[in-house]
């Protein structure tokens, strides 16, 4: 059982219509309480971190996704969801995060462009592969996927499983144990994209 958990920030929906286009039945949770019943799940969003956070705590969500995390079942944060793993970050202030993996959330830096590239960071780029992981298994290394973000993580390589360049190199796909984040969107990335939900589905 895979559940998508709502917190009221954003793409569940899509992330939902992903799963059921590879014949995977899948739940959005709205009740904290619940989440332990599930053998994975997903933590989307789109929005802002510091409003995500709160969402989180406002419905109980937080303190039961970071019960899931400790259960070694596979979490998988997607875009925002990936962001809001990290200790904090720097949007619109500083806010702390689920603190699942060590990092931070920094803005593109466009000090550090040699071109002139616009932020948000939107459309389809490049992932090069650091590591095996499983959620990559079939996935060739420059693989192309979707993304929509102006901010991004900043973490230890020992976390990173794939990076991108945009103005700068900076981790695209990363884990820790059973802890995983995607920030472009498996979702919205064609055929390549299912078959990493495909491959999260096996875990």
């Amino acid at each position: 059982m895979i559940g998508i958990v709502d917190y009221n920030m954003g793409n569940l929906r899509s992330v939902y219509n992903a799963f059921e286009k590879i014949g995977k039945k899948v739940s959005i949770v709205k009740e904290a309480s619940k989440l332990k019943g599930y053998d994975k799940i997903i933590l989307p969003g789109v929005g802002a971190f510091g409003d995500a956070m709160s969402s989180l705590k406002e419905s109980g969500m937080k303190e039961a996704v970071l019960e899931f995390a400790d259960s070694k079942k596979p979490l998988l944060g997607i875009c925002l969801g990936m962001q809001l793993l990290f200790n904090k970050s720097y949007e619109f202030g500083e806010n702390k995060g689920l603190g699942l993996i060590e990092g931070e959330v920094v803005e593109f830096d466009k000090s550090k462009f040699s071109t002139r590239l616009k932020v948000p960071h939107m459309g389809w780029n490049e992932i090069f592969i650091q590591k095996n992981s499983p959620l990559l298994n079939e996935i060739d290394d420059e693989t192309y996927l979707y993304f929509v973000h102006s901010f991004h993580a900043t973490c230890a390589e020992e976390f990173i499983v794939a990076k991108t360049t945009y103005g700068y190199d900076f981790p695209s796909v990363v884990q820790k144990e059973n802890i995983f984040g995607f920030q472009p969107h498996p979702e919205k990335s064609h055929e390549n994209g299912l078959k990493i939900l495909k491959n999260f589905i096996q875990l």
